[in-house]
């Protein structure tokens, strides 16, 4: 599949990512064609729009995090709602799509609404990205100030937390040992199946 960016029709081949010079503007009509299509993901940032077309291996390791997470809180029988695929944007100053986001201790605030207010409501407590072509800049939450991102990175598990205006690695607030959880769920996931992975997390935490 070739590059294919017109007013009509916007085609990237798997795993590429393009660049290009835009403003705000620029960005919101792409967004419009884009329409309902979760192919390519777009990023905005001051003076430059981001396309993106995932590998399959990005929406494996997506899917197996976010089963990973679902998995957690109901053993820790928590309250949470989730978003995929869903559009974070600021007017003039940053849109980004998360693989998938969580509200934790937030949900309430975000109950029953179909749209969500970035500027006034509270963001996520915790979003997830998955970065297989170098898309994601993990300052690019700064603006929305996410509680809690993980940034999956050549099969490792990177956690940042917020603290003040920026981004520190660090441990989870929320789960104990999830890097250690997280590789080994990769590993039998990648010799075997995303099932058996969640699988053998619940026998585990029933251990």
């Amino acid at each position: 599949m070739n590059t294919v960016i017109t007013q009509e029709k916007i085609e990237l081949p798997p795993g590429a990512v393009l660049k290009l010079l835009g403003n705000w503007q620029e960005y919101q009509k792409y967004l419009l064609q884009l329409g309902d299509r979760s192919i390519p993901r777009i990023k905005y940032r001051p003076g430059e729009i981001l396309l993106m077309a995932p590998l399959p291996e990005h929406g494996k390791d997506a899917s197996l995090l976010s089963l990973v997470v679902i998995t957690l809180l109901d053993h820790k029988n928590l309250t949470y709602d989730s978003f995929t695929p869903i559009t974070m944007s600021l007017s003039e100053v940053s849109g980004i799509e998360p693989d998938y986001c969580f509200y934790i201790e937030n949900w309430q605030q975000i109950q029953g609404l179909n749209r969500i207010d970035w500027q006034n409501d509270p963001p996520p407590d915790l979003a997830i990205e998955i970065d297989v072509t170098s898309y994601t800049d993990i300052n690019d939450y700064l603006p929305y100030k996410v509680p809690e991102v993980w940034l999956l990175k050549n099969k490792r598990l990177l956690v940042y937390r917020l603290h003040g205006d920026s981004y520190v690695l660090g441990e989870s607030s929320y789960f104990p040992n999830i890097r250690e959880i997280v590789q080994q769920c990769l590993q039998i996931a990648s010799e075997q199946t995303t099932s058996e992975a969640i699988r053998w997390l619940r026998n585990f935490l029933r251990s």
